[in-house]
């Protein structure tokens, strides 16, 4: 249970660092509190393997919903420091913490795949009103809902696409360790 509580939080914490970094124009603070939390996740995680693999599965997810999103004039981005039509270190950085719940906290929808797509379509935007509301780290063009839908339809094809990726892996990895495991016997 403790696990499940600082993952949760943890994820939280970068979020925070991350959006109220981007809105003063910084990048640093999402990258060393995502560093933390990942590499505390790592260790703590009995798959570390797992997780690495989520970790570059989200950041491409990543690259490829916000570039989009930065692509289209939608989505603007502060603390970007890229060219338009690539998402920002910090935004990549909060795919990477993300990556770390999908076999903690967020494991649920590995047997969800229809909620995972739900939850990617209706909550996921809400973390990006919350960003530019709270923060001005994010910011959409008029008519807004056009980001926050194009937002949307990303994370409903990625969150998915994770939760599928965290379900296989980490069944291989179990099938694995029990081969491996039966042959020492």
């Amino acid at each position: 249970m403790l696990r499940f509580w600082a993952n949760v939080i943890g994820n939280q914490l970068v979020w925070l660092c991350a959006v109220i970094g981007a809105g003063h124009d910084l990048r640093w603070p999402a990258l060393l509190a995502a560093a933390v939390y990942v590499g505390s996740q790592l260790a703590w995680s009995p798959q570390p393997g797992v997780e690495l693999r989520l970790l570059g599965v989200a950041v491409s997810c990543g690259l490829l919903v916000d570039g989009v999103a930065a692509a289209s004039g939608a989505v603007h981005y502060a603390a970007g420091n890229t060219p338009g039509w690539l998402a920002p270190v910090w935004i990549l950085a909060l795919w990477a913490a993300f990556a770390m719940t999908l076999t903690v906290s967020m494991a649920v929808l590995q047997r969800h795949l229809r909620v995972a797509a739900l939850v990617g379509l209706l909550l996921a935007p809400l973390a990006y009103l919350s960003a530019a509301r709270g923060w001005s780290a994010v910011t959409f063009a008029e008519p807004r809902w056009q980001g926050v839908l194009l937002l949307g339809v990303g994370w409903a094809m990625a969150l998915p696409l994770l939760a599928a990726c965290a379900r296989h892996w980490q069944a291989v990895q179990v099938h694995a360790h029990s081969d491996h495991s039966g042959e020492h016997a």
